[in-house]
């Protein structure tokens, strides 16, 4: 019975195998949907419905938008409108730079252009003369030089720049191309082909009649495959026309389909009106059926494109979606929450189980051939209600830790072994394996293996009631038990593992970084211990832990994992905190990380209760928290890490940004772009247009500003502030999944010099240089005119000076001389004019003297002289003393010796009178009193007198010398 299991076992475990190996890598699995990438319209920002998808030369794919032609280039979204605002219901690339654009009344073409913007030609002006275009243009296709446009009513040929429209034959419904060939189904009866500008006829079309024929594709070896709306798919094989019974007719007839194309060269996938999309293998075989309810955001698809990364495009009623057709992992998602969060899932005898938080759910695979679309119908098992912890396959049997206890699984009900709460994990014990032992609520349970060979629960161990989430037994048969907050424990159980004997706590004070989040696992038969900080590892000698560097610096960011889950041979899945890698130990000394395969799954997983687990040495199924994932690591597409298949790093926008963000060029690269100094600010957004989930990191350098490559960064924009002025290179490149490095794209600015660095400055600059120089030259030669003018003027005025000296000293010694003379003059006026001054005197006296002597004559008788006589001689000699002549010959002298002398003393003191005026003279020549009195005629009392009076006119005090007070004036 035990070996009938095991067999079936083994070969449901091949068939999976085959349905996931068969063939090529570019194999579409039928086990779960491929990761389908969303693209809702508040992500692209744009108009709802996607009429049309292609791809130009540069990896660019272009939307036909209800709004206008919307761009994608794997980072940035962009939108370029049509005139009068119309839908574009159709898009071609031709692969040289032009992306033709049809909508209603109008179709053209967008290029770049010099300056780098994408910018639109309508071609409706060569339309024939009188011919106006009146419905939508529905599909275009390039044909070597030629491209055709359909409408309803009509097919345009353009052709080295004229159009001709083909002959009538319409109204028709949609033009399909099937390899190089074209055809055109009329609506009503007609199925033609164009060759050249004629429509012909297919033969034995009938079948076709009445219904719209929405795509044919090339199928096998000269044959095509039709796709109807409402008849399903027929086959053509240039003679007649035949249905093709099929697994998917029925559906494509129900839902109606609208759309198809090849995929991979040998898959056929069909969007439809009604539930999504069905892709069929060459021999008519369901593979894959995705709708809304396992990933695309609407049933209704209106445009489908299969681009040469193996990802099919969905062009949606309301949404973009990506296909990743080739992709590792294939999901299953419980998107009516049916299931609630999953924590563990697991494939036994050809039924998946999922362990959720309400139970364990049950489905069976479908078998009935290896590439079919597998669909899941999922049942609670009944008596599973609850949360289910743990699903562990032992031995083939698949054991159900559950909150009221542990089950054994079989088919679909449940065989309850325990009743001990809560079995988080169950390990088998290294020292018996005949004996597991399980991690519960309030500590350890164990469970041995029946005579049947069935297991049983044991016992539950004694002296230990830790809640026990992680269980480990080392090399020296210890048990290491994590607890979810409290830290390690390390038990001793005794021989029949029913009692603890002894165990100790572990804590921050071993060496650990603290007491949460320490996990236990068993690594190449090593115990190691996760936790916050990295991992560590216990030494018996010191009782204590460390960090095991090895490990922790071969990780990197996975050193600080929660989980570790073994894979194959010395292969390991590293969980951190809902990250993903799968690490490799194969190769001695060295650890090889694989995350960027699984960047899918971050955040998917159930925080802390991550599961996975193995088919076989590929197939590994994984639970996400609202259903599961298919991990096929023989599927990686090699051909994705092929540098020579990258795309090239494309420079989508450089934006000026120095007074907000002015965008300069869609497509930097194209011509040099020159930019001012004032502006010299700039942004440069770049992207690789490499779609399928990858973690892309892009590297640039700016010559002329940095000397070397930036570090890697997943930032697809760079700013550069304050640019210099000069030539500027700038060059990027991409790195994907930290594997292959694409090639370096560039392009070149420049940063004009300011104005005054400008040419036309330089000219200017020269010219005035010229002009200074002229001018520094003239001031340097008039400067030396003025400079030896300067000298001449200085000897002329030091002549001057020097004549001028010698006339001062002349005149000087003239002046002295001069002052001499006329002080000797002066001496001799005074002389002389004290001289009269004396001579008048004498005159006075002698007279007076005279005037005596007369009064004492005595005639010969002895008689005095007669009175009359003696009045005659005292008249003459009164006239003598009082003669004015004297006087004004004396104030004439004596002006000119002192200095008109009496102008200012009248001027100073006009009350004095002629005789002071005498008085004052006299006294200035300080003659004394009798001198001044024999010169006045007057006694000596009046002369004292006239002194006192002249005193009080002239305000002097009796103390002041009047004689010195005259000399000083």
């Amino acid at each position: 019975m035990e070996l009938l299991r095991n067999l079936r076992l083994l070969i449901f475990t091949f068939i999976l195998f085959l349905a996931f190996n068969n063939g090529t890598a570019a194999d579409i699995k039928g086990l779960g949907v491929p990761y389908v990438q969303n693209y809702t319209k508040h992500v692209y920002q744009s108009g709802n419905q996607n009429w049309a998808v292609t791809k130009d030369e540069n990896g660019i794919m272009y939307f036909g938008n209800s709004e206008g032609l919307l761009s994608f280039d794997g980072r940035y979204w962009q939108l370029n409108r049509m005139p009068n605002h119309l839908i574009v219901r159709s898009v071609a690339a031709d692969g040289k730079g032009r992306v033709y654009a049809g909508g209603f009344g109008e179709f053209g073409y967008w290029a770049y252009n010099h300056k780098g913007r994408l910018v639109y030609h309508s071609l409706t002006r060569l339309l024939p003369a009188g011919f106006t275009l009146k419905d939508e243009i529905w599909k275009i296709y390039v044909d070597g030089e030629r491209v055709l446009f359909q409408s309803f009513a009509s097919v345009f040929i353009y052709h080295k720049g004229k159009i001709r429209v083909l002959e009538k034959g319409g109204p028709f419904f949609f033009l399909l191309k099937a390899g190089s060939r074209f055809f055109i189904k009329s609506m009503g009866k007609g199925f033609y082909e164009i060759k050249g500008d004629k429509l012909a006829g297919i033969p034995n079309s009938e079948l076709l009649d009445n219904t719209e024929v929405l795509c044919i594709l090339p199928f096998q070896k000269g044959k095509y495959l039709i796709g109807t709306a409402k008849k399903g798919l027929f086959i053509y094989d240039g003679i007649s026309i035949k249905p093709w019974d099929n697994h998917a007719n029925g559906f494509l007839k129900t839902y109606h389909l609208n759309n198809g194309c090849v995929v991979m060269n040998r898959y056929f996938a069909f969007g439809t009106i009604l539930n999504g999309i069905v892709i069929l293998d060459e021999a008519g075989r369901i593979v894959q059926q995705i709708n809304k309810s396992s990933g695309l955001q609407n049933n209704t698809v209106l445009s489908i494109y299969s681009d040469n990364e193996q990802n099919l495009w969905a062009g949606l009623d309301n949404g973009i979606d990506r296909i990743e057709l080739n992709s590792p992992l294939y999901f299953y998602f419980d998107k009516k929450g049916d299931l609630g969060t999953v924590y563990s899932s697991i494939i036994h005898q050809s039924k998946i189980y999922l362990g959720t938080n309400q139970g364990l759910f049950y489905s069976d695979l479908q078998n009935h051939g290896s590439d079919s679309f597998q669909s899941f119908d999922f049942k609670l098992i009944p008596g599973s209600q609850g949360q289910v912890w743990d699903l562990s396959l032992i031995d083939g049997q698949l054991f159900c830790g559950h909150n009221d206890g542990t089950s054994l699984v079989i088919g679909n009900t449940l065989k309850k072994i325990s009743s001990v709460s809560g079995g988080w994990i169950i390990r088998r014990l290294n020292s018996n394996p005949n004996l597991l032992i399980q991690g519960t609520y309030n500590g350890l349970a164990v469970y041995k293996k029946g005579p049947d060979g069935k297991w049983e629960f044991s016992h539950k161990v004694s002296g230990f009631s830790e809640p026990s989430n992680y269980v480990e037994q080392d090399a020296k048969g210890q048990i290491w038990v994590g607890h979810a907050y409290k830290g390690l424990y390390k038990l001793q159980l005794n021989s029949d593992y029913r009692k603890v004997v002894s165990f100790r706590y572990y804590g921050s004070n071993n060496g650990l970084p603290g007491s949460y989040h320490l996990n236990v696992f068993n690594l190449e038969n090593r115990v190691v211990f996760s936790s916050d900080s990295g991992f560590y590892i216990y030494d018996d000698i010191s009782n204590r832990f460390s960090k095991y560097n090895h490990l922790n610096r071969g990780l990197g960011s996975f050193a600080f994992s929660n989980k570790i889950i073994p894979a194959a041979a010395r292969k390991y899945w590293f969980i951190n905190h809902g990250k993903v890698a799968l690490v490799s130990l194969t190769e001695p000394g060295q650890i090889k990380v694989d995350s960027s395969s699984f960047t899918i799954l971050d955040g998917r997983m159930v925080q802390y209760y991550e599961n996975i687990s193995r088919i076989n040495s590929s197939l590994y199924l994984i639970s996400i928290d609202d259903g599961f994932s298919i991990y096929d690591g023989n599927s990686i597409n090699v051909n994705a890490y092929n540098a020579k298949s990258l795309p090239r790093v494309l420079i989508r926008k450089f934006e000026n940004i120095t007074y907000g963000n002015m965008l300069i060029s869609e497509a930097a690269g194209l011509d040099i772009t020159e930019i001012p100094y004032n502006r010299n600010n700039v942004r440069i957004s770049f992207a690789l247009p490499y779609y399928r989930q990858a973690k892309i990191r892009y590297q640039y350098y700016l010559e002329g500003y940095s000397s070397q490559w930036s570090e890697w960064s997943s930032q697809a924009a760079k700013e550069f502030t304050n640019l210099g002025n000069g030539s500027y290179t700038f060059k990027v490149r991409a790195i994907i999944n930290d594997r292959k490095i694409s090639e370096s794209a560039s392009f070149q600015f420049i940063i004009l010099p300011p104005w005054y660095l400008s040419k036309w400055a330089y000219f200017s600059y020269l010219l005035l240089h010229i002009a200074l120089f002229l001018i520094l030259r003239r001031m340097y030669f008039y400067n030396i005119k003025k400079h030896q003018e300067r000298l001449r003027k200085k000897l002329q005025k030091e002549k001057e000076e020097q004549l001028r000296q010698e006339a001062i000293i002349n005149e000087q010694k003239i002046v002295k001389l001069k002052n001499e003379q006329l002080q000797a003059d002066l001496e001799s006026k005074s002389r002389e004019l004290t001289s009269s001054a004396m001579n008048i005197v004498y005159k006075n006296e002698l007279l007076q003297k005279i005037r005596d002597e007369i009064y004492g004559l005595k005639d010969s008788s002895g008689k005095k002289l007669g009175s009359d006589q003696l009045k005659r001689l005292d008249k003459v000699i009164n006239e003598g003393l009082n003669d004015e002549r004297d006087w004004n010959v004396f104030e004439s002298s004596f002006n000119e010796t002192h200095e008109n002398f009496f102008r200012k003393l009248k001027s100073k003191y006009p009350e004095l009178v002629p005789n002071d005026l005498k008085l004052c003279a006299y006294l200035r020549m300080n003659m004394s009193s009798k001198e001044i009195a024999s010169l006045l005629n007057i006694t000596l009392r009046g002369v004292e007198i006239r002194r006192y009076r002249l005193r009080k006119k002239l305000n002097l005090e009796h103390d002041k010398n009047l004689a010195e007070f005259f000399m000083q004036l």
